[in-house]
């Protein structure tokens, strides 16, 4: 059976999820602004692709778990209310994925960045540092991206560490992690050349909803993941 796949948010994510799926030949069922004005009869048949905004989708998830076979979720900016909507997707019966970033580079970049922080937090004596960089209409700040990355190191070296947020012209997305020790310096920094890395892993994550249960987020799934 046919993934079919529909679009909640059409805005320059939302048209360029479009354009996978078609470039694809993958099953679409539409887009809309407003998705809680979409046919239930339809949306029981799709597994929806949401990138819309932080209050769109604290106004929509209740209707995206009720009425979607499942859910991909590339909005940020609603970790706040994060355990009500894993609860509430678990009470519906309703599988969603979702990701801080959906391209498959960020997720191995977070593996990385795991590891280094691991090794440097046992042996002591580095300070974390997080800079990260987003065009001028991103809303959230830090990205969520960097949000994840933060939650890593800190776990990993008892830390909190400081992270430098930059909104300007139309940068894609750079995410650099460093760490400074008395002796060296070790950075790492992942930059995304356009939207397409993120609308592509949001696509291939729909996909992989076929016989999925629960709610899961993509960096614990890529890995087992197969194109």
């Amino acid at each position: 059976m046919k993934t079919r796949i529909y679009i909640s948010g059409y805005g320059k994510m939302g048209k360029m999820v479009e354009k996978i799926i078609l470039s694809k030949g993958l099953e679409y069922a539409g887009w809309s602004e407003a998705v809680t004005e979409t046919d239930p009869a339809l949306a029981k048949e799709c597994v929806c692709i949401d990138f819309t905004t932080p209050a769109a989708f604290k106004a929509n998830y209740r209707f995206l778990a009720e009425n979607f076979k499942a859910v991909v979720v590339g909005t940020t900016g609603w970790a706040d209310i994060r355990d009500e909507v894993v609860a509430y997707f678990e009470k519906c019966g309703t599988p969603m994925i979702w990701a801080t970033n959906f391209s498959v580079g960020v997720n191995a970049f977070f593996a990385v960045t795991d590891y280094v922080s691991r090794l440097l937090g046992e042996a002591g004596g580095y300070s974390p540092y997080m800079v990260e960089m987003h065009h001028c209409h991103k809303l959230d700040a830090p990205s969520g991206t960097a949000k994840t990355l933060a939650d890593i190191v800190d776990a990993n070296m008892a830390t909190k560490v400081d992270v430098q947020s930059v909104r300007c012209g139309e940068i894609p997305g750079i995410h650099t992690v460093g760490f400074e020790g008395a002796n060296d310096r070790i950075t790492m920094t992942h930059e995304a050349f356009s939207r397409e890395g993120f609308a592509s892993g949001a696509v291939v994550a729909a996909l992989k909803t076929e016989g999925l249960t629960g709610v899961h987020e993509f960096k614990d799934l890529i890995l087992s993941f197969r194109a």
